[in-house]
């Protein structure tokens, strides 16, 4: 009998990572030293420039790396849909889940938007088109099935005003995360005009 595989333990690079969002999301990117990070992680602050060149430089790779993430996974959950109603549900169910288990990241890409360097802002600028571009085509195919023919821009209007309501769960802790799963994945089908049993 062969038991199932453990996941992986995460890196030193990937705790590194985790350990950065907390911070910079209770007390600001830059409220947060070098010698702050590295303490937190259990290594000295020059110990971390092992792992990253600068502070700026873990903030790049964590907000690039959650915008590819998005996209990617979008990407697969759209491809194995059946149909653009199942594919913005599979968006939907897959952006929830993902805001719920990375609140600091939610906070982190919210404020410290500003304090990117200017190449990763204008990559993940990039990711983040294409993740919008890929829910907008949902909606049009959506709302062309139902005869309605709906403007690119209003499509891409409609994505970002989801992600505002799915992003709320920084500040929406009164219900256990399953509950709040289950209301935000019912409130973003509903305003998006994704029919739900």
């Amino acid at each position: 009998m062969t038991s199932a595989a453990l996941p992986e333990p995460p890196t030193r690079r990937e705790q590194i990572l985790a350990t950065a969002a907390e911070l910079f999301a209770s007390r600001g990117f830059h409220g947060v030293s070098v010698a702050d990070l590295g303490a937190a992680c259990g290594i000295s602050g020059p110990a971390l420039y092992k792992h990253f060149v600068s502070k700026d430089a873990v903030l790049a790779e964590m907000l690039v790396s959650i915008s590819e993430e998005l996209l990617n996974v979008g990407r697969e959950r759209v491809a194995s849909a059946d149909g653009p109603a199942a594919g913005l549900a599979a968006l939907v169910d897959w952006h929830v889940d993902f805001a719920l288990r990375h609140r600091p990241l939610i906070v982190v890409q919210d404020r410290d938007w500003e304090s990117l360097p200017a190449q990763a802002r204008e990559q993940v600028r990039t990711l983040q088109r294409s993740y919008v571009d890929l829910w907008a085509d949902q909606l049009q195919r959506l709302h062309a099935d139902g005869g309605v023919e709906l403007d690119l821009d209003e499509a891409r209007a409609m994505a970002h005003a989801a992600f505002g309501l799915i992003n709320s769960t920084p500040h929406s802790g009164l219900l256990p995360d399953v509950s709040m799963h289950d209301l935000l994945h019912r409130m973003a089908l509903r305003s998006l005009g994704v029919p739900v049993s």
